[in-house]
């Protein structure tokens, strides 16, 4: 005989129930068994890639340091002649004060080639028009030679690396009348 109350459970039906309830939960299970495997390999591929990131950061950071305590290796491997020539004329006694200014002067030739093979050129505005942006007056004086603004005296000389002020030049002006 059939029981055919909706509110009395029907034996047969509740096993059929149970066996789609077990087979949802062990789909499910597996279903979460796979996600959970999947996100344990995220996991670890993200902290690999954190690892390498660090690693490459701790490498350029090393780079950079290396390139900061090397960066003037070149300038001065090339300024070494120039200081041989200095230690050589000083170290002669017996030598005259032409012979030591024709040598000073080889140097100094020597040291201009080097710093302008290394960008740096010397600013030397001697009847060139004042430019506030590399020169600093330090005295005006009166001229009927020169027009108001031109440099007429040049007390030290500026310098320029690479397109960028390092000195400006100290200079006297004809002052405006």
């Amino acid at each position: 005989m059939q029981n055919n109350d909706p509110h009395v459970p029907d034996p047969v039906q509740d096993g059929a129930n149970d066996a789609g309830v077990n087979a949802d939960l062990d789909a499910l299970t597996a279903k979460l068994t796979a996600l959970e495997s999947e996100l344990a390999g995220a996991r670890e591929t993200v902290l690999r890639e954190r690892a390498e990131i660090e690693n490459q950061r701790r490498r350029l950071q090393r780079d950079l340091d290396q390139a900061r305590r090397f960066a003037n290796e070149k300038l001065l491997g090339d300024l070494l002649p120039v200081y041989d020539g200095i230690a050589l004329g000083l170290s002669n006694d017996s030598a005259d004060a032409k012979t030591l200014r024709e040598g000073l002067e080889l140097t100094l030739k020597q040291l201009e080639k080097v710093t302008q093979a290394n960008g740096l050129s010397v600013v030397d505005p001697l009847h060139q028009p004042f430019n506030p942006e590399h020169h600093q007056a330090i005295s005006s004086v009166e001229s009927n030679e020169h027009p108001p603004g031109t440099v007429v005296a040049v007390v030290q000389k500026g310098f320029v690396l690479n397109d960028r002020l390092l000195r400006p030049a100290l200079v006297a002006v004809v002052r405006d009348n």
